[in-house]
């Protein structure tokens, strides 16, 4: 999956916890991107089956669609506590590297790196 398309999942995960329903504009206004850009991408999405969208264009993730969003969103979390816990570097920096790694890395480096988070730093 591309890294646009993880990254529309994860934004519409973090919005349903936080106002329990998404909209298009929600998620427009949440990445800072054109509505149009943001209908393609969330047709696109409700055609690879990860979200569908009701009748009053409300979005809601699929059980696939949550299974990749939670993913995408845990590998932000640790590897955000990482750099943080390990690196020192400040929260925006952790924030904006682990954005970016969250997408490339292999499941066994992310597995590593969480055990380690596990085995020696409270997080």
């Amino acid at each position: 999956m591309y890294e646009s398309r993880e990254n529309y999942l994860e934004t519409i995960l973090i919005l349903q916890g936080q106002n329990g329903s998404v909209r298009s504009i929600d998620i427009a206004k949440k990445l800072d991107f054109s509505k149009p850009s943001v209908s393609r991408a969330v047709n696109i999405l409700k055609n690879d089956k990860y979200i569908d969208i009701d009748e009053k264009g409300y979005i809601n993730l699929t059980d696939k669609g949550e299974e990749k969003a939670k993913s995408i969103y845990e590998r932000h979390r640790l590897l955000t506590e990482f750099f943080l816990k390990t690196a020192k570097v400040d929260e925006k920096i952790a924030e904006e590297d682990a954005c970016k790694i969250e997408h490339i890395i292999s499941n066994e480096t992310f597995q590593g790196i969480k055990n380690f988070l596990i085995d020696n730093i409270k997080y």
